[in-house]
């Protein structure tokens, strides 16, 4: 059973993005200031579209926290769209009069049924027999990601108080690759922090920016790879007694399903396939009863459980497929040959989906860490992990 469970709701250009958290001890500190700060860093990243200046995310804490501190309750989260002011007639949520004209083209302008290639509209349309595209879009967009990063931002808050931490980089863009890194995690956040693409490497970034620039110029869209690591974790999250309690399971499938995520990797990821078992697993070391490894090849899980060393996910991002050069599709209203439907778009969001992926790290993380301690309350919680 879940401990740390969320529900969250909104479209992309309806009234506001919400979401719903049920599990959280009662006690915890929760700085509004460090979720907006999360909310800009996803905003962020060279590369990112119009939508980004209409739209300054903050949140709105409307239940479960008083004077600074949870109290057990459910906590209920909300960003507001700004751009809804634009939208109220064409995401207007009563039964509107079409006989009106002018509603009707209000309506008529936001609607579309030109598949748009790479984008959930075909099969969506499909599944919930959807005539207007603008049903899927809203949905399926990424922009649901904000209110999944305020969520992550609570989670972090939780894993915080017991020295748990983590952060996102950027390692690839396009051909690009981050070829060289400091050893030291904290020296790769910090550098990470002051780039435009969350990378930690300057002479990187720039030949990055390049290949953002010529696609853009292009028309068309690039993607990438980030990296997401968390330390201090105590051993025995997760566990192998059945296949969905594995915690690389559970973490796998809160980062692929990340609108654009094509594949993850845990530690030596798609390398494993190459390493001879003398090369690939962690050899185990220990000093004064301290258990150590001088590699991380299991990226911090093995028998899907957190082994005591920092865990390592990688993903990867495919380019947009939004693009100002249209591809070939159909039109659903006649099944005609057609272009694709543009809407504004990024030309790249890796960075900002880096910083989405920590977030759906965390919330797996603090979820296998209530479970394990569980508690009511932040000192209780405490009490069982001092204990551990």
């Amino acid at each position: 059973m879940k401990k740390f469970r969320f529900l969250t709701s909104g479209e992309s250009h309806g009234q506001s993005l919400t979401a719903i958290i049920e599990g959280v001890p009662s006690g915890i500190k929760i700085n509004s200031d460090a979720i907006d700060l999360d909310l800009k860093r996803r905003q962020g990243g060279y590369g990112r579209g119009l939508r980004m200046k209409l739209e300054h995310d903050m949140v709105e804490i409307k239940s479960g926290v008083r004077f600074g501190k949870t109290t057990g309750a459910p906590i209920c989260l909300e960003i507001k769209n700004k751009d809804f002011e634009n939208w109220k007639i064409p995401m207007c949520v009563e039964e509107l009069n079409f006989n009106d004209v002018d509603i009707l083209k209000k309506v008529a302008e936001k609607s579309f049924t030109k598949v748009r290639p790479g984008h959930a509209d075909y099969a969506g349309s499909k599944k919930y027999n959807l005539e207007d595209l603008r049903d899927v879009l809203e949905r399926s967009s990424a922009r649901k990601t904000a209110i999944e990063v305020a969520v992550g931002s609570i989670a972090k808050q939780i894993l915080k108080e017991f020295g748990i931490m983590g952060f996102s980089h950027v390692i690839q863009i396009g051909d690009i690759k981050l070829e060289t890194k400091p050893d030291n995690y904290t020296l790769i956040k910090e550098k990470a922090e002051k780039s435009e693409l969350r990378c930690c490497d300057g002479l990187t970034t720039e030949k990055m920016k390049d290949v953002i620039d010529e696609a853009k110029q292009r028309g068309d869209t690039v993607g990438g790879k980030f990296e997401v690591i968390f330390g201090n974790l105590p051993v025995g999250l997760g566990s192998y007694v059945q296949w969905d309690k594995a915690i690389d399971g559970r973490l796998a499938q809160a980062v692929m399903s990340i609108p654009a995520v094509k594949s993850v990797e845990i530690g030596a990821g798609v390398e494993a396939a190459t390493l001879p078992g003398s090369q690939m697993h962690d050899e185990i070391f220990v000093e004064n009863k301290h258990v150590y490894r001088k590699t991380n090849n299991a990226g911090g899980i093995e028998g899907g459980m957190t082994n005591g060393e920092s865990i390592i996910i990688k993903g990867v991002m495919k380019a947009i497929p939004t693009m100002r050069t249209p591809l070939s599709t159909v039109d659903l209203i006649d099944y005609s040959q057609t272009e694709a439907h543009f809407e504004r778009s990024d030309t790249c969001a890796v960075p900002a989906c880096a910083v989405v992926a920590e977030a759906r790290v965390a919330t797996i993380l603090v979820d296998e860490f209530l479970d394990k301690f569980g508690g009511d309350n932040l000192m209780e919680l405490k009490s069982r992990y001092e204990k551990k």
